[in-house]
């Protein structure tokens, strides 16, 4: 953002239990991730567990169920609502739905995600199982600005960590949720700060 005074107002779109969203929740509160605050927190199933944990931190969240409703007319409905709430970023905290090209225009590199890998590796759903069964030594997560192509968007940052002799599975998604709760509250600090650029594909520092 250039103005360094003005917050950082995020939308986060959720599915399920919402675990990066109380990790970002936290740093905001902790006072690790300034200039940021949480204007709307939507889902698009009603039943999600993160919605929950909206209330109970006290943040204001909307539901727009999405089973049964065309792409394009659902993401309509989400886009009024970040606008509503003059969201400047876009974050997907396990939001399990693929977004409509018109919503992304609407937003644009203004909206990202986490992904379970080290991308371009194993994109898609599962990438954990993926990278476990393929045998890797080293797998992680990925923030990345959202384009119109699954898992594909510029690289904001990333997160290795080691695959173990001892991991199966789950235990390797549970190491690797863990480094996600750190790298995107560190993504969205970058963001926030102003200080980086798209360079072609490359989210990289400003030169002083």
């Amino acid at each position: 953002m250039s103005d360094k005074a003005k917050k950082l107002r995020l939308g986060i779109l959720i599915s399920g239990r919402g675990s990066n969203l109380i990790a970002i929740a936290n740093n905001i509160r902790a006072g690790t991730l300034p200039g940021v605050e949480i204007a709307i927190v939507i889902s698009n199933t009603a039943s999600a567990c993160g919605l929950a944990v909206t209330r109970e931190l006290g943040l204001p969240g909307e539901v727009f169920v999405s089973k049964g409703r065309p792409r394009a007319e659902h993401d309509a409905d989400v886009a009024a609502c970040l606008r509503r709430h003059n969201v400047d970023l876009v974050v997907l905290a396990g939001y399990m739905r693929l977004l409509s090209p018109e919503f992304i225009h609407a937003f644009p590199n203004r909206i990202v995600n986490i992904h379970p890998s080290l991308l371009p590796a194993f994109p898609g759903i599962d990438a954990q199982h993926q990278a476990f069964d393929y045998g890797v030594k080293v797998t992680g997560c990925t923030v990345h600005f959202v384009d119109e192509h699954l898992d594909h968007g510029p690289i904001i940052l990333q997160r290795a960590i080691p695959v173990l002799d001892t991991d199966d599975a789950d235990s390797l998604s549970a190491r690797i949720l863990k480094e996600e709760h750190k790298a995107y509250s560190e993504a969205i600090a970058r963001i926030a700060s102003g200080d980086y650029e798209f360079q072609g594909r490359r989210y990289v520092r400003r030169k002083a």
